[in-house]
């Protein structure tokens, strides 16, 4: 399914207290918005983002996205005079069978939470991050405490809120623009919304105070952000004159067997990033029964896992590979390989190890029939 997140982010704000409009005040050093699009973005499977902005902010909105090339950016679309109204319009100008609207005010979303908001959109018609209440909530009439609702059937709607996106324009064609809540309008319109558990993370800033509070979350997670994967391949021994290892051709009496060029190594650490992120494996992204890949060069593997590494907002850290074999000797070409790896995955040479260890005659390879290699990657997300 094509699927796009809007954001709404045309209102002035005026409760957040004087300074800039709200979206386009800082959070350590991003505005509300850019942390908003960049929480958007790190789904892979949203392809399409779309800023619905008030038609007075555009110099902000240009300020505050100046530093993402994200591809899957749209330029923004002008507000209305209500929500309703900047909701539609981004409707009708992104189209996607499937959408996630977001409130440009909501700077903390996780991509824990909206991976299973996702999850539950594709197999329902509309669904909503949700907290169920559990404070004890009253009614106070005339400064007295009368009986109030059972806070077992109520939750706290949070954004994003996912909908099929043609039900979601006959909604609010049904209902009228007034409305400030998405999910509102679609029950309105006899649409079934599911929640889907939320966190107290995904805060919206209003007032002058919830600003520190988002700041507070937002650096904690960013401290946090730190991932480690880790890959093995095995490779057998065949007829040949050279192995391949780390991107390196070494002359050898015999050749590894393999669909590609069988670089054991680099399909070790292609792995290691693909699993620190959660994004499979080399199999999964280059399968062995597509003839496409038979003698593929193993760089380009490693190359795309560094590139879906930083498209998901990650920055490579260490990239460590020992290799088990007892012939050729590695040592004296592991600065080579090194330097080959760091150049394939865009890193300074220092944030490499390449080593090797024999398996003191045990095993597969301490008979000489294979090589081995094991990688781990470790992987921050700033």
């Amino acid at each position: 399914m094509m699927l796009a997140a809007i954001i709404v982010a045309a209102g002035q704000g005026s409760r957040a207290g004087p300074g800039p409009p709200k979206p386009y005040r800082l959070l350590g050093e991003k505005p509300v918005l850019t942390h908003a699009i960049l929480a958007m973005l790190a789904p892979a499977r949203v392809e399409a983002v779309r800023a619905v902005i008030h038609p007075e902010h555009a110099h902000h909105y240009q300020q505050a996205v100046a530093g993402l090339s994200d591809s899957r950016l749209l330029p923004p679309v002008r507000g209305g005079e209500t929500r309703g109204a900047s909701v539609l319009n981004g409707l009708e100008t992104t189209p996607a069978e499937r959408v996630l609207v977001h409130d440009g005010a909501r700077p903390c979303a996780r991509r824990a939470e909206v991976d299973r908001l996702i999850d539950v959109l594709e197999r329902t018609d509309a669904a909503f991050l949700a907290l169920p209440v559990r404070d004890t909530l009253c009614y106070i009439r005339n400064g007295e405490l009368v009986p109030g609702p059972n806070r077992q059937d109520l939750w706290r709607a949070q954004t994003p809120q996912g909908f099929r996106r043609s039900e979601l324009i006959r909604a609010y064609g049904a209902a009228g623009l007034g409305e400030t809540d998405d999910v509102t309008v679609a029950r309105m319109a006899g649409i079934s919304v599911t929640p889907v558990t939320g966190s107290e993370a995904n805060v919206k800033i209003t007032g002058p105070g919830d600003f520190a509070v988002a700041e507070r979350l937002l650096r904690t997670a960013s401290a946090t952000d730190v991932r480690t994967g880790n890959g093995f391949d095995v490779h057998r021994f065949a007829a040949g004159d050279h192995v391949m290892l780390c991107g390196i051709k070494l002359p050898h009496d015999r050749s590894l067997d393999g669909h590609s060029d069988a670089d054991v190594a680099l399909h070790a650490i292609t792995d290691s990033i693909l699993g620190a992120i959660g994004e499979g494996d080399i199999g999964t992204w280059f399968p062995p029964s597509e003839a496409s890949w038979k003698d593929a060069t193993s760089d380009r593997f490693l190359e795309h896992a560094a590139n879906v590494a930083a498209e998901r907002g990650f920055a490579i850290a260490n990239l460590d590979c020992t290799i088990l074999c007892e012939t050729p000797k590695i040592a004296p070409h592991a600065l080579e390989m090194r330097k080959r790896v760091a150049e394939i995955a865009g890193l300074d040479v220092g944030r490499v190890s390449v080593k090797a260890t024999t398996t003191e005659g045990l095993g597969f390879t301490g008979r000489r029939e294979g090589i081995a290699a094991m990688a781990s990657a470790t992987l921050v997300r700033p």
